[in-house]
């Protein structure tokens, strides 16, 4: 009877939570085989997978290529409903059993899906039917039904019981009727029912509604003159609605969001969920802005035994502020096509650079992004080769207070790569990418030429691993070769005579040799009075790379990497593309210990160093940058402590023995004494780079930014949260080398809000951010949510802005485990 009363779930609130998964991103479109996979495998020994999106819950079904697949062994057993044998029990029992029976005292009829209890039973075989008088009780798929009496037929699944109270299985709730009528396995009737999922004896919040129908094999329920109840005052009715009664998706309105940003004034989103079939969906939000005006809203998703993938966007037909149309649009694409083949795009766009700015999604910083991806890729894989042609292009969202350059467009690239690892010993690999490079105008402008470029890159090396050492010799020959086909601005002038020299076409061939070799000891020691065990890793990695003159080479894809531990290992200073591939004889040196529990090989203490040795100046550079002259790079140091179970530290620092400076530093602790509880802070450091006037910077900016976050009680009903940001390179002479512009001390982000934990099945939250959407200007964001334990949330949901900007943070009511089927057996 009672796979009923999931009765509420109730209505919008149910099909928020159970039929929109809560993250509707479909990640990781661009899953090639290229090169990450390849450095992947190169690892794991591995054959490569064939690529495909991450196992995304998409409509709630699963990638059978990633996800758990059933046993056979694990089946539900089908039987005869119609053939059940029955079995009665009670202190006495009267009549004859192919006929009537009257059981008395401790009464009960049992058979395998139902059970039926009573101080008094009498059981009519020949149709079925079982009355309960005295503390009726109705057992069925984990629920509970209780009762001063009942009418059952166990062979029809028909009857009616008289105030009844319900407890639902793995739903959690529960219910009171004056009446209820069931008529099928599947339909039933409740008369002036009262719901709840609060398991207080006090609940927080309920519904009373006159009646429901209910219809579980339509996953449907019709309630009507419906009211929320909270702390015993009505907050939202409605005279008629339906929900889901089951935990499956339904058609229907969302949960209404709203909130509050200085960009966009109040903010006001209903949507209304299309259940169109197991494997698609769509959901349409209507938005009202009071700055801006109303704005309409979508997303279609789909999921396919080989693709999947989704389509939304937005559009405000006229800017209450600009008097323009504003729109914006996403879709993404991946279909796997069979014998290693597969196709995937994703494109996107917005209406102008503003867009993020002015519509930024509540409690997302979208404002940060700069560039929007427009790319299609058919791609192929095997065993030991993969190749992929795509295009690649990009809008560019410009800060009118600090515009950028826009990047390159890949129009098109074309990839080859291949390996084959543990060839008699041998690991042999293969990179090779051909690509037409164009950039759209900036400012009226194009800067730099458009060109063609060819880049192979064979690699062959022979590890040689042995127990406690291993020593990988590496030699490897890229060949790169250009053809320029236009040169901005002064296009007229031809090649050769504009400030960047480039000529017409130009090669460049590099061998590139290196020699990796690293040992680990390890002894049994003590630190802080407990059985530990000590390692001490000393690793020295060898480059050699000849010196070519590659100053007249243009600079499509390739800037200045960080330097850091991973980076001084790497055979190149400059990542992205291969424009540029600085000479080197150089020795990278680099010690390691680790203190790891004895038991439980957790690591309590690493500590690290390494350094750089220069045999010869740097003369390669990029447009802008001042070559390398020292003999030694900067120290690189790092050190990370878990001091005690709650309390960890980390220091990474690059410290400058020349003129006895700081180029880059990171200093973070968190202390964490207990759950939903936590401190985290940090210092980030670094040098602005040292650049020639005049010449696009290809190298990070600098900076100096100390953040602070928390999560802390403080009391055991209320409990704050916040987080700031604040930069401070302004005021001692700093220049934005983007903008040119002096650098200003500001707050770039702050969050601050409280949480109050109500007693029962409940909880408040407000949170106020406000986060820098340019050089310039900033956006202020208010979130208010009520929170109710087995229902849902009203207002604006502000748990994915603390999740991410909170290190640690954790909700202050636990999530509620769900029930399973006997969770009241008897």
């Amino acid at each position: 009877m009672v796979r009923w009363l999931i009765l509420f779930l109730a209505g919008a609130a149910a099909a928020a939570q159970a039929q929109v998964p809560a993250d509707s991103s479909v990640d990781n479109w661009n899953k090639t085989a290229s090169k990450n996979m390849a450095k992947q495998n190169a690892k794991t020994k591995a054959k490569p997978a064939t690529p495909a999106p991450n196992s995304v819950q998409v409509m709630g079904l699963k990638d059978e290529g990633t996800g758990l697949r059933s046993s056979t062994g694990l089946r539900v057993h089908r039987v005869d409903g119609d053939n059940l044998a029955g079995y009665m029990e009670a202190d006495q029992i009267d009549g004859d059993p192919d006929s009537n029976v009257t059981l008395t005292g401790n009464a009960q009829v049992r058979r395998m899906d139902t059970i039926i209890k009573g101080d008094k039973i009498n059981y009519r075989r020949v149709d079925g039917v079982a009355t309960s008088e005295g503390h009726a009780r109705l057992l069925r798929d984990g629920s509970l039904a209780i009762g001063p009496a009942m009418s059952y037929n166990v062979d029809t699944n028909t009857g009616a019981l008289d105030k009844p109270d319900f407890w639902l299985g793995a739903t959690g709730g529960r219910a009171q009727a004056d009446h209820a009528d069931i008529f099928s396995r599947s339909t039933m009737r409740l008369n002036q029912v009262t719901y709840t999922a609060c398991s207080c004896e006090n609940p927080a919040w309920y519904i009373k509604a006159d009646s429901i129908d209910l219809d579980f094999d339509e996953n449907e329920g019709m309630a009507r003159d419906g009211v929320l109840y909270f702390k015993d005052t009505p907050i939202l009715t409605w005279p008629y609605m339906t929900f889901p009664v089951k935990k499956e998706r339904k058609s229907g309105f969302l949960l209404p969001t709203y909130g509050s940003s200085s960009r966009s004034g109040f903010d006001l989103q209903v949507p209304y969920y299309f259940n169109l079939a197991p494997n698609y969906d769509l959901t349409l939000t209507p938005r009202y802005l009071s700055k801006r005006g109303p704005q309409i809203g979508g997303e279609f998703r789909y999921l396919g035994p080989t693709y999947s993938g989704s389509l939304m966007g937005t559009y405000l037909s006229n800017d209450a502020q600009t008097g323009q149309s504003r729109y914006m649009y996403s879709t993404k694409h991946y279909q796997n096509l069979g014998n290693g083949f597969y196709t995937s795009w994703n494109v996107s766009g917005v209406s102008d650079g503003d867009y993020f700015r002015d519509f930024t999604s509540i409690g997302l910083n979208d404002s940060s992004q700069t560039y929007l991806p427009r790319q299609g890729m058919v791609g192929w894989n095997n065993r030991y080769w993969q190749t992929y042609v795509q295009v690649y292009k990009y809008q560019t969202l410009q800060d009118p207070d600090a515009p950028i350059v826009p990047p390159y467009n890949k129009e098109p690239e074309l990839s080859l790569n291949g390996q084959r690892y543990d060839l008699n010993g041998f690991d042999l690999e293969f990179t090779s990418t051909a690509t037409r490079f164009s950039r759209p105008l900036f400012e009226d402008t194009h800067y730099g030429p458009d060109g063609d470029r060819l880049m192979m890159y064979p690699t062959i090396s022979y590890p040689i691993v042995r127990p406690g050492w291993y020593i990988t010799p590496k030699v490897g020959l890229n060949f790169t070769q250009y053809q320029n086909t236009k040169w901005y601005p002064d296009d007229n002038a031809g090649f050769g005579s504009g400030a960047y020299d480039y000529p017409r076409s130009a090669s460049r061939t590099l061998p590139i040799m290196s020699l990796d070799a690293g040992m680990t000891f390890e002894r049994d020691t003590t630190l802080f009075g407990k059985a530990s065990t000590q390692t001490l890793e000393p690793r020295l990695f060898y480059l050699r790379v000849p010196y070519r003159d590659q100053s007249r080479m243009p600079v499509y894809d390739t800037s200045l990497a960080d330097f850091s531990f991973s980076q001084a290992f790497e055979e190149n200073i400059y990542s992205g593309g291969w424009d540029r591939i600085a000479n080197a004889n150089q020795l990278t040196a680099a010690l390691t210990t680790r203190w790891l529990d004895a038991d439980t090989g957790f690591e309590r203490l690493s500590l690290s160093a390494g350094q750089q040795f220069y045999f010869e100046d740097q003369k390669v550079t990029l447009p802008g940058e001042q070559p390398r002259t020292d003999v030694r790079s900067a120290y690189l140091v790092a050190a990370s402590a878990a001091l005690t179970d709650t309390l960890s530290t980390s220091v990474e620092g690059q410290w400058n023995p020349y003129d006895s400076r700081w180029a880059r530093g990171l200093i973070s602790a968190r202390w964490t004494p207990q759950r939903a509880t936590s401190v985290s802070l940090s210092y980030r450091y670094q040098r602005d780079p040292q650049t020639v006037a005049g010449y696009t910077n290809y190298q990070p900016a600098g900076q100096n930014q100390v953040s602070l976050a928390f999560q802390w009680p403080f009391s055991s009903r209320w409990s704050g949260v916040g987080r700031i940001d604040y930069s401070m390179r302004g005021g001692d002479g700093v220049v934005d080398p983007y903008t040119g512009q002096p650098a200003q001390r500001r707050v770039t982000q702050a969050i601050a809000g409280v949480e109050y934990k109500g007693d029962c099945c409940w909880t408040g939250r407000f949170v106020f951010q406000r986060y820098a959407v340019s050089s310039t200007d900033v956006n202020n964001a208010f979130f208010f949510q009520l929170e109710l334990t087995g229902l849902g949330s009203l207002g604006t949901d502000p748990l994915k802005l603390m999740k991410k900007n909170i290190p640690g943070y954790e909700m202050v009511n636990p999530p509620v485990q769900p029930g399973t089927s006997f969770e009241r057996y008897e």
